[in-house]
């Protein structure tokens, strides 16, 4: 980065073959991806790491390419957050936490995505596990429950106010506005939830995730708000994540852009995000 932002900014990953023909250069290798996002983002929604653990190889060459105020919100592997009893997970946890040890401060915070199925009645072993783990964590839900502000929301709140954990905030209005036949948009209406939206800054760093629409300026009359949301949060003096999502990702880098164009006519003086370098030398970048 050529300029450090007061916030986060980036995309739910970086390894995008169809961002070759528009974000990427067109010769771009796989490989140089992870170089080429950093020129431009400080930070990738880790979801990659839910699917699959990484090889500790794989580990160790990010650590070589990320620079080191780069953040990767590495997400729980879905076998710690979606299978059973939180309490019985720690463990691997921890282990999860070791593997990625390489990328040091890197990974902040570590996120715990959990299931519709995790009811208020399972708080007790969120709450243990928050308190054995002692991780830097966000934690996003999606049972209804704890979007209604009744009794369960407040205990929930209550809970990770009290730990210092941040409530991952998911604003899926734009995809769920769109009435489309497109394949792509189909799907992540069917895959993402549909939930009350809670801006919520339990802690010095808010966390929020824009399912945006494919059409980039459909999405101007949601993103206005998370505009004006983060502007305060950074006048506040706290450093919010914000990641973009469009339907299959073609387009998430355009849609991150455009958030921080508008952010920037709302903050004076917010330096523009930077550039690809296209010249000759992005071909170093890639990994041999």
């Amino acid at each position: 980065m050529t300029a450090r932002l007061p916030y986060f900014l980036g995309c739910p990953s970086w390894s995008e073959n169809a961002w070759r023909d528009g974000f990427y250069p067109d010769d771009a290798r796989s490989t140089d991806f992870l170089g080429l996002y950093t020129q431009v983002f400080n930070t990738v929604e880790g979801n990659t790491t839910f699917y699959a653990r990484p090889a500790a190889a794989t580990v160790q060459r990010w650590a070589e390419i990320m620079p080191a105020d780069f953040r990767f919100t590495a997400k729980f592997h879905r076998d710690i957050s979606h299978d059973g009893d939180l309490r019985l997970q720690i463990d691997a946890a921890q282990a999860f936490a070791s593997l990625l040890a390489p990328l040091g401060e890197r990974v902040t915070p570590f996120w715990l995505q959990l299931a519709a199925s995790f009811t208020p009645q399972r708080l007790a072993e969120l709450a243990t596990f928050l308190d054995e783990v002692k991780l830097p964590i966000a934690v996003e839900v999606r049972h209804l429950a704890f979007f209604q502000k009744g009794d369960e929301e407040r205990v929930l709140n209550r809970l990770l106010l009290d730990r210092g954990i941040e409530r991952i905030c998911l604003d899926s209005r734009a995809l769920f506005s769109c009435v489309s036949s497109d394949p792509a948009v189909l799907h992540a209406q069917s895959k993402k939830p549909k939930v009350p939206v809670r801006p919520a800054a339990l802690t010095q760093s808010p966390q929020v995730r824009f399912i945006g629409r494919p059409e980039l300026e459909a999405n101007d009359p949601f993103m206005a708000q998370w505009v004006e949301k983060v502007a305060v949060w950074i006048e506040e003096g706290r450093t919010p994540y914000v990641y973009l999502h469009t339907p299959d990702n073609h387009n998430a880098p355009q849609l991150a852009q455009r958030f921080h164009e508008q952010l920037m006519a709302r903050l004076p003086g917010l330096a523009p995000l930077p550039q690809i370098d296209r010249g000759p030398q992005v071909e170093q970048l890639g990994l041999l």
